[in-house]
C-alpha cells in the first residue's frame, strides 16, 4: 500500500533513478522483440518505491515524453505525457551520462537486404505545425543539446540507408499495384547509385508517368522529431516543386511508418537556420 502522505509529492532522486532504469530496460525488451509484461515491472518496482499504480503509469508517461524530446522510440501503451517535472530530465541525464549507449540504435535499424519481403510502409497525414512554440525548460533544453536528436539521426547513415532502401522498394511496389510495372523497372536509387548531393535519394514516378524526386529522411524517433534539410534540397523543392516529394520515415525500429510534405515545405515546417558557411570573398 503506497503511502498515501506521498500521493501528488513530487518523486524524490532515488525514485526518479530506479523507474527510470526500469523504463529504458522495458524500452530495451521492447526494441529487441524480447517478450517483458510492464505490470510484473510496475510491481517490482513499487517494492521499492512507495508510490501508487497510477503514481508508477503516469511517471512512465512522463519519460516517455523526454524521449520523445531526444527523437528516441518510446514504449508501446506508455503515451507521451507532458508537465513533468525537471527532476525527471536530470534523472534521464544522469542515466544517458552512465549509458551513452542506449540512443545508439544503428544496430536497431532494420537491414533489408536478402530480406523476401521488405517492410511495409504505412502512410500518414503529416504532423500540424503548432502554433504555440513549445517553450523548453532549461534542463531540457541542456538535455536535447546534448544529445540532439536531429544531428544524431544525420550521423547514421545506417539508419539513412536502410530508410532509403525502405522507400526504393516500397515506390516499385507501389507501382506494379497500379499495373506500371513499366514504371516500377525504371525507379532508381540515385543516391546509392550516383552518391549524395542531386537534392533527393529516389528517383519515381506517378502512375501517369510524371516524375517524382524523393528525398528521405529516417528517425528511429516520433512522427515530430526535428530533421535536417540541406540547402541543396531545399533548393531543390523550390526549382522543381511538381516533382519533389520529401517522404519522412519515422518510428523506424518498430514500426515504420512515413508521411509526405509537398513544396512549398516551409507550408508544413518551420525552417531555421542551423549553421552559415564562412569564407573570405
Amino acid at each position: 500500500m503506497a503511502d498515501q502522505n506521498l500521493i501528488g509529492k513530487p518523486w524524490g532522486e532515488t525514485e526518479l533513478d530506479l523507474i527510470v532504469a526500469d523504463h529504458f530496460a522495458m524500452l530495451a525488451a521492447q526494441l529487441e522483440n524480447r517478450r517483458f509484461v510492464k505490470a510484473h515491472h510496475r510491481a517490482a518496482l513499487m517494492q521499492h518505491v512507495d508510490r501508487t499504480n497510477r503514481s508508477v503509469e503516469f511517471k512512465h508517461m512522463n519519460i516517455s515524453a523526454v524521449l520523445t524530446e531526444l527523437g528516441h522510440p518510446t514504449i508501446q501503451g506508455y503515451k507521451a505525457k507532458h508537465h513533468y517535472q525537471d527532476a525527471l530530465v536530470d534523472a534521464v541525464a544522469r542515466y544517458l551520462a552512465v549509458n551513452p549507449q542506449t540512443l545508439d540504435l544503428t544496430a536497431l535499424a532494420p537491414v533489408i537486404d536478402g530480406f523476401s519481403e521488405p517492410p511495409t510502409l504505412f502512410e500518414t497525414p503529416p504532423p500540424p505545425i503548432s502554433i504555440k512554440s513549445k517553450s523548453r525548460s532549461a534542463p531540457l533544453q541542456r538535455l536535447v543539446r546534448k544529445f540532439d536528436p536531429v544531428a544524431r539521426d544525420f550521423r547514421n547513415r545506417a539508419l539513412g540507408k536502410a530508410g532509403e532502401e525502405a522507400v526504393f522498394f516500397a515506390e516499385q511496389q507501389r507501382l506494379r499495384d497500379a499495373d506500371r510495372v513499366d514504371l516500377a523497372r525504371k525507379v532508381r536509387w540515385t543516391a546509392q547509385e550516383d552518391g549524395d548531393g542531386a537534392g533527393y535519394d529516389i528517383a519515381s514516378f506517378d502512375p501517369s508517368g510524371s516524375e517524382r524526386l524523393i528525398e528521405v529522411k529516417t528517425t528511429n524517433g516520433a512522427q515530430t522529431t526535428p530533421f535536417f534539410l540541406t540547402r541543396n534540397e531545399e533548393a531543390l523543392s523550390r526549382e522543381r516543386p511538381a516533382e519533389f516529394r520529401l517522404y519522412r520515415l519515422y518510428d523506424f525500429a518498430r514500426a515504420p511508418r512515413l508521411f509526405m510534405l509537398t513544396p512549398p515545405l516551409g507550408e508544413h515546417v518551420v525552417l531555421e537556420t542551423e549553421t552559415w558557411r564562412a569564407g573570405f570573398g
